[in-house]
């Protein structure tokens, strides 16, 4: 009976002692092992966000010269809009203009053909194509050239061709836009000082 007994008892002491153990893994689980985990994946997550904000950064401050010097422009622009935007069409001046800068660079074969214009909100617009044939370091040099004019000129469209002898010169066909504020009419009415004709009946 004793044996009976001191067996019983040393299995419920097993149990206890499994028991105990039970609860601690349990609650080291729960209570440190998961936890942990969490915060593991959290500081991984943070981590890899912080990588891509810094590769971000570094990307954008590649690009910030470029952003800067296009800032620049526009606010050139914006300064002189008066100056770079004129009042008549001046579509004369222009060509000459082109003309020049096309004779500088010695290029070719070059036509320059005025669209029909557009009217806007206070401003018309006048789409302008132009072809010329040279070499693509001259072509480079008018288009510069271009965007340094006195007139504000933007280019639409831009398409380059190989000679088909292979010469190392390009033939390029580029839609450009200018503009002009047109002035306000006056509207019809008697000027200062005029006086109007009136019919003199005359019964004599």
């Amino acid at each position: 009976m004793r044996r009976i007994r001191s067996n019983m008892s040393y299995r419920k002491r097993q149990i206890g002692v499994y028991l105990v153990g039970a609860l601690f893994a349990i609650d080291f689980i729960f209570y440190g092992y998961l936890p942990s985990q969490r915060r593991l994946r959290s500081l991984g997550q943070a981590t890899t966000r912080q990588k891509h904000m810094i590769r971000t950064a570094a990307a954008q401050s590649k690009e910030l010269p470029r952003l800067k010097l296009r800032l620049k422009n526009v606010e050139e622009v914006v300064d002189n809009y008066e100056a770079y935007v004129p009042t008549e069409r001046a579509l004369g001046g222009f060509l000459q203009e082109i003309a020049r800068i096309v004779e500088k660079h010695n290029l070719t074969d070059h036509v320059v053909v005025p669209q029909n214009e557009a009217g806007g909100a206070g401003v018309n617009c006048i789409p302008v194509h132009m072809n010329c044939k040279g070499s693509l370091k001259a072509v480079f040099g008018f288009f510069d050239d271009c965007q340094a004019m006195d007139r504000l000129v933007r280019i639409e469209k831009v398409v380059l061709k190989n000679d088909n002898q292979y010469t190392g010169q390009v033939n390029m066909h580029t839609e450009a836009v200018i503009f002009y504020r047109p002035q306000e009419q006056p509207k019809n009415s008697t000027l200062a000082g005029e006086v109007p004709s009136r019919s003199v009946r005359n019964d004599t």
